[in-house]
């Protein structure tokens, strides 16, 4: 049976909008993961960083992958595209995060469901609700997670 998984995306080094595209072509077409939604393209400043601005999307797919397996496909995604991590919130070609995957919620040393911080990020809360605006996130709902985000600088591309 397939799962809902929730992707975030984004890159703020070379030419973030494609390699955003390129990263969702090539996560769709691996075996087990289906396409099943992409929001908008946003650009954010970087938060708790420095570096150029972010380009930032989420993705839906469907997936018969495990949560680990589909882990293990964004970091081989994200190696692909250049991705080094010389610190913590460094500048990147490019990031994928597992935000959501159906209901589960873990915490381990490899993966934490729901992702911990998204809930405080107006660069994946935005584009989140333009894609599934009924989905009810164990944080809080829409208004008042938007709410809080708020001072968050975030544009629709």
């Amino acid at each position: 049976m397939a799962e809902l998984a929730y992707i975030g995306l984004g890159a703020n080094l070379g030419d973030a909008r494609d390699t955003l595209l390129q990263s969702w072509r090539a996560l769709t077409g691996r075996a087990g993961v289906q396409a099943d939604g992409l929001s908008g393209l946003w650009r954010s400043a970087p938060v708790d960083a420095g570096g150029p601005d972010y380009i930032n999307a989420v993705g839906r797919v469907r997936t018969t992958l495990g949560a680990y397996e589909l882990l293990a496909v964004l970091q081989d995604i994200e190696l692909h595209h250049g991705r080094e991590r010389p610190y913590r919130n460094a500048p990147r070609t490019l990031d994928l995060d597992l935000l959501l995957y159906g209901q589960r919620s873990q915490d381990d040393p490899v993966l934490t469901l729901p992702h911990p911080r998204m809930h405080q990020r107006a660069f994946v809360l935005h584009p989140l609700a333009q894609l599934a605006p009924t989905l009810v996130l164990p944080q809080g709902d829409w208004p008042t997670l938007l709410a809080a985000v708020a001072d968050q600088r975030l544009e629709p591309l």
